[in-house]
């Protein structure tokens, strides 16, 4: 589909054709899942949602992280469409090539030289709850440890593992046990500063682990490598890699959420990797199957392998079609070389906003690694005090209003995203920094 990879904006955004389908999926679908932006698509492509008025976004935040290779992608769309016409189903009675393919090939990509096998689910929920299963059941261990600012799903297991309240998980108590929290090494929040991050954020997570959960009970830890939802916060060098050698030294498996900064996201196929950390167990989704729902787990062929059979499953788990576009996304990242286009993308960002940083005193720090970049604001540099919320929305609906689509996050709501493709043109990239950079400026005063 060749959509003209350009912002045009023709009406209102939301134009009247948006409110009313918007109304309408209100009247339908629940209250608790409403759109982030309240505007339809009518068809994208590339770095470009055409929405049923007419108008022309540039998406900054491909569904949050899963299009880093753009949308439809013509290469994919045709291995999927390939598919179609072949199979499209066999939930594990028979097995089929594509899926096969594809667990050889992340084998292969995901960090550490030694046997490893694949197990694949429908979301990165599923995901990380069926990597927990694969710990639990290898080290006969109940306990799992996850982090401050973390997000991780919203099923059950999924939903105790990420500390976000409200929206997540006000209300939908009780959790599931064994789960036990500690801060993570936020260096832009870090009390002490961020020089001393890594060191005492580690020293305290070693202490309660002996003191208050004990080694020997602890099947894993659970980590994203840069936090997502949780406001792009990239770990002070040398925690996650001090975390992976204490588990390495205890029999703990180490878990890497890569569900949102994997694929070439932050730069490498898993952002774990910049870190120098080779997990036991990896999760993957999102930009995985550049849309089509697929999932995957890849760990140590022992731990894989430790479960009983019958012990994973899932109905759509294998799924062909969605295998076969997945396979189609590792082809075109290796082919456009999307890990270098990753960071030359984020060194664009990063300097523009460090410039609106010297610009705007509402932006407290800036951060992010190759195409996975964030801005902290806030109502006071000196106290860090978040900038309120209704600010952050207004600054997200102004660059809607001129067709520019980002996202706000973390745990304060004062966090602005941004997850272009990793394919888009650079003057479109431009474009849009230069909607955000006068939206934050109309919202702040500046």
């Amino acid at each position: 589909m060749d959509i003209p990879q350009e912002r045009k904006v023709v009406t209102q955004i939301p134009g009247p054709r948006s409110r009313e389908l918007v109304e309408r999926r209100a009247a339908s679908m629940p209250a608790a899942f409403p759109p982030i932006h309240p505007v339809v698509g009518a068809r994208a492509s590339g770095a470009i949602i055409e929405d049923v008025d007419g108008n022309r976004l540039i998406d900054l935040a491909t569904g949050i992280s899963v299009l880093n290779v753009g949308h439809a992608p013509e290469d994919v769309m045709d291995a999927a469409k390939r598919q179609l016409d072949l199979d499209t189903h066999t939930s594990g009675v028979t097995a089929n090539e594509p899926s096969i393919d594809l667990a050889e090939r992340l084998n292969a990509l995901t960090p550490g030289d030694f046997a490893k096998k694949t197990f694949f689910a429908n979301s990165g929920a599923e995901a990380v709850e069926n990597a927990v299963k694969v710990a639990r059941y290898a080290t006969r261990r109940p306990a799992i440890v996850a982090f401050d600012h973390a997000f991780h799903g919203r099923t059950l297991l999924a939903m105790t593992l990420t500390a976000k309240v409200m929206p997540y998980k006000q209300g939908f108590g009780p959790f599931a046990p064994e789960v036990y929290r500690l801060p993570f090494a936020y260096p832009y929040r870090w009390p002490s500063g961020p020089e001393r991050c890594a060191e005492e954020a580690l020293a305290y997570a070693i202490d309660e682990m002996h003191k208050h959960i004990g080694e020997e009970n602890i099947a894993a830890v659970i980590a994203e490598p840069i936090q997502g939802e949780g406001g792009f916060v990239v770990p002070a060098p040398g925690f996650l890699k001090g975390l992976a050698d204490f588990c390495a030294e205890h029999g703990i498996c180490f878990i890497a959420d890569e569900i949102q900064s994997g694929m070439g996201r932050a730069g490498r196929w898993y952002a774990v990797e910049d870190e120098g950390v080779v997990p036991d167990i990896v999760t993957t989704a999102k930009s995985l199957g550049a849309g089509l729902p697929i999932s995957a787990v890849t760990g140590r062929a022992e731990l894989m392998d430790s479960v009983h059979p019958g012990g994973l499953g899932g109905t759509y788990g294998t799924n062909p079609v969605a295998a076969a576009a997945a396979l189609a996304v590792l082809d075109k990242i290796e082919r456009e070389d999307l890990l270098t286009r990753a960071r030359r993308l984020g060194g664009v960002i990063m300097a523009r906003f460090a410039t609106m940083q010297e610009r705007f005193d509402a932006i407290g720090d800036v951060r992010g690694r190759g195409a996975m970049c964030a801005i902290e604001l806030v109502a006071d540099r000196t106290t860090k005090e978040p900038l309120a919320g209704d600010r952050i929305n207004a600054i997200a609906r102004r660059c809607l209003e001129e067709g520019v689509i980002v996202l706000t996050a973390g745990t304060y709501g004062n966090v602005i995203r941004l997850l272009p493709p990793l394919t888009i043109d650079d003057e479109l990239l431009d474009d849009g920094l230069g909607v955000l950079e006068r939206a934050i400026a109309d919202v702040t005063g500046a």
